[in-house]
């Protein structure tokens, strides 16, 4: 009896684990251009900065995530723009909306990381940048939800 109670918990630990499992990196604005560069003939990128206090990033998450899901061709980096303080909240809500692959946190101070991340960008969240498939340079980028 025991036996098969021990291998229905040990099977869902395993699935959880393997659903709930968040690779966040944390990494400075340069790092993150040669990521996306990474992918320069093979994907679009659509990068997108985000704060676990930001509501319209927590409000289009979803939606995010939805794309990278349907689209083959895209692939979705995620930056978290939180602090070292808030690295459990990062964690929880990224396995909460089931994101896979890499995740990253910025370790860098705001003012050289928003200007590493785009010139134009004024440090608003949510921040989003379209990269092009064959090009790896940027289609469109946009400040707010």
């Amino acid at each position: 009896m025991r036996l098969p109670l021990f291998q229905t918990v040990l099977s869902f630990l395993l699935l959880f684990s393997a659903c709930s499992r968040v690779d966040l990196v944390a990494t400075d604005s340069k790092t993150i251009h040669e990521h996306v560069s990474s992918f320069t003939g093979e994907k679009a990128v659509l990068l997108n900065v985000w704060s676990t206090s930001c509501v319209p990033c927590v409000e289009e998450f979803p939606m995010i995530v939805n794309f990278g899901n349907e689209i083959n061709d895209l692939e979705v980096v995620f930056v978290s723009a939180d602090f070292d303080d808030q690295l459990g909240a990062v964690k929880d809500f990224l396995s909460e909306q089931k994101v896979t692959g890499i995740s990253f946190i910025k370790n860098e101070k705001d003012q050289p990381f928003i200007n590493g991340i785009h010139p134009e960008w004024s440090g608003s969240l949510p921040f989003t940048i379209l990269y092009g498939k064959i090009s790896g340079k940027i289609l469109s980028f946009w400040e707010g939800k």
